[in-house]
């Protein structure tokens, strides 16, 4: 798997960024340079860094002078600093105090073999570092974390009006018998994952999963509006996503899962219980209520209480079920099943999703950039034509996947790279209908579809110029539009170049353009050598090296057959 670095160095003396340079070009980093601190400090407030080498000892300033400034930052509590120094006493008494916070030191004139295993060092523990604040942050709610992290510990929290969702399967334990438990693990695993994602797009916070039930709050860790009515409509997701695999499970005739699901809302206790292994929870009887109207709903139904009720019924259409007793705890609650978003509250007033006004209501963001990727991945995988194997599916999201490494390399934020997926996942939509100019039409399906979603025409205009970039003899002018050209072409420096040229080389033979094996050679150098080019800083760092071994290759191999002619 390939990992990737924002390596940051300061330093105004060019014989070191030079030395730098050579050793630690490659294997995932990005090289970054700055000549003074202050410019350093503004490449720290727009990206990422992972590494930091300054030299403490450049004239002008004192170690403390340089060091002072960069400390002054507000930047990531994972980054590593390393003290570049003539001086060996100077930096090892820098360590020793851990002055502004330098771990490091590394003497010039470089070593490379020691410059490369120090750096690889912090690389290792920047990596652990990113994968343990990933870990936590799936376990602990954010401001959680943060009181973690700020005081050592969270006191719990009264709240007033918390809403709980659960979920679970029906006749699980009959089920369960009758299944080996790997595939039921896997079963489980498949839905909860699912059940995650709904989650997290509607700004909830999943709490635990008991044995097939799944648990969720909202209002309670987020600063986010209407608690309800996000929560409903992850419950109305969750069940048309059950309803979806059932019918396809009756298709095929195979075994299917039914779930029901209930919420309440009402106070709330929150806290973190346990020393050893600790975990987030709450307390009160709005738990209780809540799994009530669960385990009172029925297959395939949401069932809500008429505190939600009241939250809701501008937007859901529910239906009464009278008065529910709750059992253990006696007396009763009025609830109500709930049925569908009003089609006032859908986008054009049909369909399941929301419209933008009542996602913005909601804090939430007005572009539903989840559903539109399942829209449009669903169809590049039913109307791609079968001879098109190399602009195929994998393609589109191998080119998702790298505008967004390069994107987060770059230091672009979330909105914009969302933007920038859109593009990558429509970009070669084109193909369905035809194999040459194929981007103009992918332009059209994007601004016919993407209105859909939520997506304002000016954030439509950006989407299709970033796909115009990527027509062949266009020059890409914004940083957007370059990140886009370098993530279609990412492949060109990367190992894999042979297996995903070969497929391009037979899917021209499928539209008739035939090429013996050294036309296709000279074809492929012509590309690499005289035609393509990364634009963005990020990829000349961490793809031309790559790529220049790939034309080496390609030129040995050039030269192998024609001297077998």
């Amino acid at each position: 798997m390939e990992r990737f670095i924002n390596i940051l160095i300061i330093d105004s003396i060019d014989q070191h960024r030079i030395g730098l340079k050579e050793i630690l070009s490659g294997g995932g980093n990005n090289i970054l340079f700055a000549h003074s601190a202050k410019e350093g400090a503004s490449v720290l407030q727009q990206k990422e860094i992972g590494i930091l080498l300054i030299n403490i000892e450049d004239v002008g300033n004192t170690h403390e002078t340089q060091l002072t400034e960069i400390n002054s930052l507000g930047h990531s509590k994972n980054l590593y600093k390393i003290a570049l120094t003539e001086d060996p006493d100077a930096g090892a008494r820098l360590i020793k105090g851990h002055n502004h916070g330098v771990i490091d030191f590394i003497c010039f004139p470089f070593n490379p073999t020691l410059v490369k295993a120090k750096i690889d060092v912090f690389k290792s523990l920047y990596y652990k570092d990113l994968r343990i604040n990933q870990l936590l942050s799936n376990i602990f709610p954010t401001n959680v974390l943060h009181d973690l992290n700020t005081y050592n510990k969270f006191s719990p929290k009264r709240i007033e009006n918390g809403v709980v969702l659960f979920t679970d399967f029906i006749d699980f334990s009959i089920k369960a018998k009758k299944m080996k438990p790997i595939r039921l693990l896997k079963s489980l695993e498949y839905y909860f994952i699912q059940f995650d994602e709904i989650m997290r797009r509607y700004k909830l916070e999943k709490i635990k999963t008991i044995g097939d039930a799944y648990m969720a709050i909202g209002g309670v860790t987020e600063d986010v509006r209407e608690p309800a009515v996000r929560a409903c409509l992850a419950a109305l997701e969750i069940r048309d996503l059950m309803k979806n695999e059932r019918d396809i499970a009756k298709a095929l005739k195979r075994d299917f899962w039914e779930i029901r699901i209930g919420l309440h809302m009402g106070p709330l206790v929150a806290g973190i219980i346990g020393t050893n292994k600790i975990s987030f929870d709450v307390w009160g009887d709005t738990v209780n209520i809540a799994a009530r109207a669960e385990q009172g709903s029925n297959s395939g139904c949401i069932t809500v209480t008429s505190s939600v009720a009241k939250e809701i019924q501008n937007y859901f259409e529910l239906e009464s079920r009278g008065e529910v007793p709750i059992h253990k705890r006696g007396g009763s609650v009025e609830m109500f099943y709930l049925k569908e978003l009003k089609n006032e509250y859908c986008l054009y007033g049909e369909g399941k999703i929301a419209s933008t006004a009542l996602r913005i209501h909601c804090g939430l963001s007005p572009i539903d950039f989840e559903h539109m990727r399942k829209d449009v991945v669903n169809r590049l995988k039913s109307l791609l034509p079968e001879d098109v194997i190399y602009h195929d599916i994998s393609h589109t999201l191998n080119v998702e996947k790298a505008a967004e490494r390069y994107a987060r390399l770059e230091g672009i934020d979330e909105d914009d790279i969302l933007l920038l997926r859109t593009a990558a996942l429509y970009h070669d939509t084109g193909f369905m209908l035809q194999y040459d100019h194929n981007e103009e039409f992918a332009i059209q399906m994007a601004q016919s579809y993407l209105p859909r979603f939520g997506y304002s025409e000016q954030q439509i205009r950006i989407i299709s110029e970033m796909i115009k970039a990527t027509e062949s003899q266009q020059e890409p002018q914004t940083l957007l539009e370059q990140i886009m050209c370098d993530a279609d072409h990412d492949y060109l420096g990367r190992a894999d170049y042979s297996s995903i040229a070969n497929k391009l080389r037979l899917e021209l033979e499928n539209n008739n353009r035939f090429m013996n094996d050294i036309e296709w050679i000279e074809f492929q150098l012509h590309y690499l050598v005289n035609v393509h080019r990364y634009y963005t800083e990020t990829a000349q760092n961490i793809r031309l090296i790559s790529k220049k071994q790939r034309i080496s290759e390609l030129q040995k191999q050039l030269e192998k057959l024609k001297n077998d002619l």
